[in-house]
């Protein structure tokens, strides 16, 4: 058609773009019902990438850009033939010289229609001289070796890998797109395994699948992966693992652009559910209410660890097949002799001869312990090839055999490399095979925030951090676990219980009590002596008890450190159970282990060791706790930060405290609380009821590196708890702790922890003014406080917690204690708070302690007179908490 008759872009009107938009919706709307006909995915973005060629291919004659002499190439993803429902369509205009006005005119109308019409285009425009110089960008040379002619001047088709081969040596090539590859990996915390996975970028995702590509396909001269076959670079087994799995991830992309319309490749918390449902997961009728989902993202979790694995493994095989042999001499690995069946060559482990593992089965094992025993991380891509086919055959003949018996316990022994060489065996079978009860939780997730890792994922990290036990790095950060898992002579003891302690999650039931008698077997059927199986059997049925306890209930009462001490029974229990704690915490969640935990962790297992051990000086009542708490505060007055204070008025502020400060208190916070009440006049010195509230600030790195710790003190009165929540609630801090206790003399003191989304508290001072202001003023004129209505933040939108209140009669307060246990949520406090203030609730303590999404607070309280609350009054506390609390659900779903 001639030029002028063509329709400028000035002339295209939204009713004249040829159809073309209302074409690309009936070709997306075609691809979805074919795929819930069944067609396969990668049939489907083929046939998008298909449909999309001959659509440029038409506007590129349309526009006359035939006429010239351009190319016209599909590149990146749509290079490949791979165009999902909202992917960039990657293009690229190539021109052996300078374009012309003409010409450019031309493309700027071609570029106008293809946004008009919605298609959104990722279009680069080049001369040949122009794509050498962009391609020194290792991105740009990527996408260039994917490089598809579309159209145009077919003199061109070669110059895209002509260009790439131009600027890059092989080997250059391979370090910078590795180099990428390991800052993409740190940008996703270097796990498959995150709660809201990138499915494209993340480890795992399909980017670990074009690596494999681009630094192979360049080299072997082919264009699909499928052609490495032939090239003898993938093996058919290989080829269809990664094809699988793509398709897999091809599916979940699907999906998500379906849902949102746009190019997402996140698998946020927002989409796992519906995206679960539309891939077919679905509830079954015995099933808990995240099953389904939970499946599904166990599904992908072993998706993403194949793929990852393949991806490792290929990049390292071309490594040792095309870049190492062209090493100058001196960079070369040198080949050791280990033993008849293994060499050491340069840093990796690898089998002398191909037959290796079918001559010598033991030799699967053995070869992680040689790991172990020579400082051995990693192993050579042939060997892990046959690794791979030989742990296939693991079977239960093989796991009864002494040798092997003896081999794998060998492994556990051996402390050097342990996580590396575990976390090896898990990736390519022979962990799996060998432990069938792991291979079930391998992926397997929780639907939560609270569990940051899939089960093998989390206990592996477990074995990693007590390795860091023994490690002088590590010392300053766990220096009385550290200590005492030195000693621990049998370390496989708690190696065992660590790799039990959840193998049965997932199966119904009390896993911790099946995890026992799985591991009470296990290392029976291994020759372990009968004590040492009854050891790793009781840890791993009470590998909770410690936390909970330290968590959950008031180890300021004595009678509940005795409790423990007796569920305990000696020193030698209570040694492995705190190092396996403090292990599985810190491996559970980055965010859980702090400060605070780690006080809480330690005093509970020094109170209990002194008990356990008949220490006669060991406090076995409050009185003696309160003594013994005092006793440590007045030893730090003769430091020399505290000899500015007058110890006769430190010791008669501290009779006025009264003897529940010093239950709840620890010396450090003591001191600081008493040197600013004493350096406020009159509340130091006189009970005055009409002076100011002392409000004193802090940093607080315990709970969180950018905390507040808030001390305040000043006259008691029925709604401070309310009060104080309100205003912290309005200035959007987040309570992290509260300890709230009334003075013998009736003043409060109260201390809590904040934290600031906005981290201005810390280092303004207008905001620390602010606060103090704000708290004063409405604790001199109290009133029902006012909440303000916030939305629930969007991860926890997603989960559903059912709230849980109980109430227990502690006789030693003459208190309740109410435990809480919900959503959480912000404002949570503020709104109990107002809840109390209404129902006419007394708090005297309260513990707070968030676990993922989930709020699980204690509070000890009264009627404002001191005196237990009825049965009736309990209820309706009750009542009208779960009445708030589903307000507040009601709100967020406006």
């Amino acid at each position: 058609m001639p030029a002028n008759n063509v329709q400028t872009n000035n002339d295209i009107t939204e009713k004249s773009l040829f159809g073309i938009p209302e074409w690309l919706l009936q070709i997306n709307d075609d691809i979805s019902r074919a795929l819930e006909r069944g067609v396969s995915i990668r049939q489907l973005v083929e046939a998008r990438a298909c449909a999309i060629d001959g659509l440029l291919i038409a506007l590129f004659d349309w526009f006359e850009l035939d006429k010239t002499d351009l190319a016209l190439f599909a590149i990146g993803g749509y290079g490949r033939g791979e165009l999902s429902l909202y992917s960039d369509v990657d293009i690229l205009l190539l021109s052996p010289d300078e374009i012309d006005t003409d010409t450019s005119g031309k493309i700027d109308n071609l570029v106008a229609l293809l946004w008009d019409i919605g298609l959104e285009p990722a279009l680069s425009v080049r001369s040949v001289d122009d794509g050498l110089e962009a391609a020194l960008d290792h991105t740009i040379a990527s996408a260039l070796l994917e490089a598809r002619l579309l159209v145009g001047n077919e003199a061109l088709q070669e110059v895209p890998l002509q260009i790439v081969n131009k600027q890059w040596s092989p080997r250059a090539f391979f370090e910078v797109k590795i180099n990428e590859a390991k800052a993409r990996y740190l940008q996703h915390n270097a796990t498959e395994y995150n709660l809201e996975p990138n499915i494209k970028t993340a480890p795992g995702g399909l980017r670990d699948i074009h690596i494999i590509g681009w630094v192979s396909k360049r080299y072997f001269r082919v264009g699909k992966l499928y052609d490495l076959v032939q090239q003898n670079f993938l093996t058919e087994k290989e080829f269809d693992e990664l094809s699988f799995a793509e398709s897999y991830l091809w599916q979940i992309r699907h999906y998500l652009h379906i849902l949102t319309g746009r190019n997402e490749n996140r698998l946020l918390f927002d989409y796992q559910r519906e995206v679960a449902q539309l891939m077919g997961y679905e509830t079954q009728p015995d099933d808990q209410p995240n099953a389904a989902v939970e499946r599904f993202m166990r599904d992908y979790y072993r998706c993403a660890m194949q793929i990852s694995t393949l991806s490792e493994m290929l990049i390292n095989h071309y490594y040792e097949t095309i870049i190492e042999p062209q090493l100058p001499d001196n960079e070369r690995p040198k080949k050791q002799p280990i033993n008849a069946r293994f060499n050491k060559v340069g840093e990796q482990i690898a089998m002398a001869h191909h037959r290796v593992f079918a001559q010598h089965p033991e030799a699967i094992l053995e070869m992680f312990l040689l790991m172990g025993q020579y400082g051995i991380k990693n192993v050579r891509t042939h060997t892990l090839r046959a690794l791979k086919i030989a742990a296939r055959g693991i079977d239960q003949v093989y796991r009864d055999n002494p040798t092997h018996q003896a081999l794998f316990l060998a492994n556990l022994k051996e402390q050097n490399y342990l996580f590396h060489r575990l976390r090896a065996m898990n990736r390519y079978g022979v962990l799996g095979n060998y432990i069938p009860a792991f291979a079930q939780v391998t992926g397997m997730m929780q639907y939560d925030l609270f569990h940051r890792y899939t089960v093998d994922a989390h206990t592996l990290f477990l074995i990693r951090i007590l390795h860091r036990f023994t490690d002088p790095r590590f010392y300053e950060d766990f220096p009385l676990v550290s200590s005492i898992f030195q000693r621990i002579e049998r370390k496989e003891i708690l190696v065992l219980a660590a790799m039990f302690h959840d193998i049965a999650k997932g199966r119904g039931g009390n896993h911790s009590e099946l995890g026992q008698t799985e591991s009470i077997e296990f290392c029976l059927a291994h020759g372990m002596s009968v004590a040492d199986a009854n050891l790793v059997g009781w840890l791993t049925r009470y590998h909770l008890l410690m936390s909970m306890t330290a968590q959950k209930k008031d180890i300021s009462d004595p009678e509940i450190v005795s409790i423990f001490a007796d569920l305990v029974g000696n020193v030698t229990h209570l040694n492995h159970l705190y190092v396996l704690t403090v292990a599985d915490m810190n491996a559970t969640n980055p965010q859980l282990w702090n400060s605070w935990r780690a006080t809480l962790m330690k005093q509970l297992y020094s109170q209990t060791r002194r008990i356990l051990r008949a220490d006669i000086d060991a406090p076995t009542n409050r009185q003696d706790m309160i003594t013994a708490t005092r006793k440590q505060a007045a030893a730090m007055l003769d430091n020399v930060d505290n000899m500015h204070m007058n110890h006769n008025e430190v010791l008669r502020l501290w009779d006025d405290l009264g003897d529940e400060y010093f239950l709840r208190e620890i010396p450090e916070d003591i001191l600081w609380h008493t040197e600013a009440i004493l350096s406020h006049p009159p509340i130091g010195r006189a009970s005055d009821t009409d002076s100011a509230p002392l409000v004193v600030l802090r940093e607080h790195r315990e709970l969180a590196l950018d905390a507040v710790q808030v001390f305040i003190y000043t006259q008691n009165q029925t709604n401070l708890f309310a009060v104080t929540m309100a205003v912290f609630d309005q200035m959007n801090l987040d309570v992290l702790d509260a300890r709230i206790i009334t003075a013998t003399r009736d003043f409060a003191l109260d201390s809590y922890v904040l934290l600031d989304p906005s981290g201005t508290l810390l280092v303004d001072d207008d905001s620390q003014q602010e606060l103090k202001q704000r708290l004063i003023a409405a604790f001199k004129n109290p009133s029902v406080p006012k909440l303000t209505h916030k939305r629930i933040p969007r991860q926890l939108r997603h989960f559903e917690v059912t709230t849980k209140i109980n109430f227990e009669f502690n006789e030693a307060s003459d208190q309740h204690i109410m435990s809480l246990e919900t959503l959480d949520q912000p404002g949570l406090l503020a709104r109990v708070g107002q809840v109390f203030l209404q129902q006419k609730i007394e708090v005297h303590a309260a513990r707070i302690t968030t676990l993922g999404e989930r709020a699980e607070d204690m509070f000890y309280i009264s009627d404002q007179k001191d005196k237990p609350l009825s049965t009736d009054r309990l209820q309706a506390l009750k009542t009208a908490l779960i009445a708030s609390f589903n307000v507040q659900k009601d709100t967020n779903l406006v």
